[in-house]
Order: structure tokens, then C-alpha cells, then sequence
């Protein structure tokens, strides 16, 4: 039996669920916490969505029905979280595109944690200007080492798709970091 068969297992037991449950975030939580992290961007904002995430496991972990693997239910659920909470802060403040993108470049510089250098701020900017769908699946496949499989289990659209998707911003990023030399 592999590490997560037997964690869910336990995960399922209630005698055993909080025990598995620290196990469970010994595990997860900081590869969680970055899949967040690229989505909200702030460290405070990724830790706000974090906790509902492991909060959604915690009490969806009965429900979990083994379709997919373990690692792959959890990133799902950290993304759809992560869609939640921009949704409901877009509600609050309606912004443009620019606005949104000037918005993140500004939080991801004034963010503490964040101790990037001009090529790594140079490269999420290029990042933060592909349309929506490539940069998460670039961020998936690129940051997160995801395979095309395990995105489309997250994501419901075909792998042929996301490949697209993921050369093609990868050709972007390249096009636009040799136009910087």
C-alpha cells in the first residue's frame, strides 16, 4: 500500500482522522501553499485560502471517492479555493486588466516573502500578461511539476489542450525574454 492509500485510509477512520489529518499537512501543506500562492499572489491572501482548503479536506474527506489520486483532489480543491477568493474580491473592486496586472506586479514586490530578483520579477511579469488559462497551466506544469494528465484531471479540459496551451505560452515567455536582451 503506497503512503497516500494508507493515509486516506486513516484519514477515513475517525479514530484516526486528526492523527492522519497533521500527517496529511506535513506532507501537503507547503506545495499547497505555493500551488496558492501563484494564484492570489500574496503571502498573507495564499495562507487565508490555504486554510479553507485544508478546511474543505478535512470535512470532504469522507466524500472522497479515490477517482483520482489523493495529491491531485487536493490541488483541485486549493484551485477552485483560490478562483473563489479572487471571484469575491473582484466582486468587492471591480479593476481592468491593466489595472489587475499593475495590481499584481505591485503586490508581488511589496510582498516580504517575496525576494526575487529583476529577472525572476522580469519573469513573472511575462507570466502575469499571458491570458489566464496558459498562465495556469504553465504555472502547473512549470512551477508545480504536474504532468498534462494530472492538469486536466484538475482542470476538465483535454491534455492535447493544455499542451497547446502550455507551448504556447512557453514560446511567448521565450519570445518576450529574448526581445529583453
Amino acid at each position: 500500500m503506497n503512503r497516500d492509500t494508507e493515509l486516506i485510509k486513516k484519514l477515513k477512520n475517525p479514530e484516526l482522522k486528526n492523527e492522519a489529518f497533521k500527517d496529511l499537512l506535513d506532507l501537503y501543506q507547503e506545495r499547497l501553499y505555493w500551488h496558492i500562492r501563484k494564484i492570489v499572489i500574496t503571502h498573507d491572501n495564499a495562507n487565508d485560502v490555504l486554510q479553507e482548503t485544508f478546511i474543505r479536506i478535512f470535512r470532504g474527506m469522507d466524500s472522497f471517492k479515490e477517482k483520482s489520486s489523493l495529491h491531485t483532489w487536493m490541488y483541485k480543491i486549493a484551485y477552485n479555493e483560490s478562483l473563489r477568493f479572487i471571484e469575491k474580491n473582484k466582486l468587492q473592486t471591480s479593476v481592468s486588466i491593466e489595472q489587475d496586472h499593475n495590481t499584481y506586479i505591485k503586490n508581488l514586490t511589496q510582498d516580504e516573502f517575496f525576494n526575487g530578483n529583476e529577472l525572476q520579477l522580469k519573469f513573472n511579469e511575462i507570466i502575469s500578461k499571458l491570458p489566464s488559462k496558459q498562465q495556469r497551466v504553465f504555472q502547473m506544469k512549470y512551477f508545480d511539476d504536474l504532468s498534462f494528465r494530472e492538469i486536466s484531471d484538475l482542470l476538465d479540459i483535454s491534455e492535447n489542450t493544455l499542451k497547446s496551451a502550455y507551448y504556447t505560452a512557453v514560446k511567448t515567455i521565450e519570445d518576450n525574454i529574448l526581445a529583453e536582451c
